[in-house]
């Protein structure tokens, strides 16, 4: 009896774990739904880098020697997430800033493709993908570099 009774507790463990990784897998997995909004809002350009979480080429894109004054705003939503006043020159050939408008606009989270590990930004309210964060921005300004797809943004020239 205590045998068949540690069986059960261990397959209990095992079952409500597994209930769990389901439970917080489906707060980040896109649904059928998700998709088909973002497909009919997005160009296929914004939905690769988006959804797909692509990137595109560096010194190939809308934004990445962009020097005019205004705000960059989310491609899927329209949320202010960067300035111009925190843009520079990173040398990559990507849009890079040294920090959000809004942090509570933004989340990061572990990227662990291409066999190694980036710190991925996403629009908060809906887990899109804008880019990645990085160490390596200029010290004088808190060594951040936020090194944004420009099919992520739109720019509002002010």
């Amino acid at each position: 009896m205590k045998k068949l009774a540690n069986i059960f507790f261990v397959s209990s463990i095992i079952l409500f774990g597994c209930q769990q990784m389901n439970g917080q897998g489906s707060k980040t997995k896109t649904t059928q739904v998700q998709v088909d909004k973002w497909k009919n809002k997005l160009s296929p350009n914004e939905y690769d880098i988006m959804v797909n979480k692509g990137t595109e080429p560096p010194f190939k894109n809308a934004y990445w020697d962009n020097h005019q004054k205004g705000i960059y705003v989310s491609a899927a939503t329209g949320e202010v997430l960067f300035s111009s006043d925190d843009k520079f020159d990173s040398g990559t050939g990507w849009p890079s800033f040294v920090k959000p408008v809004n942090a509570g606009k933004i989340a990061v989270v572990t990227d662990d493709s291409y066999g190694m590990e980036r710190t991925e930004v996403v629009e908060k309210s809906t887990g899109l993908h804008l880019g990645h964060v990085f160490d390596d921005g200029p010290a004088d300004r808190g060594g951040k570099r936020y090194c944004m797809n420009s099919g992520a943004l739109k720019f509002i020239k002010q």
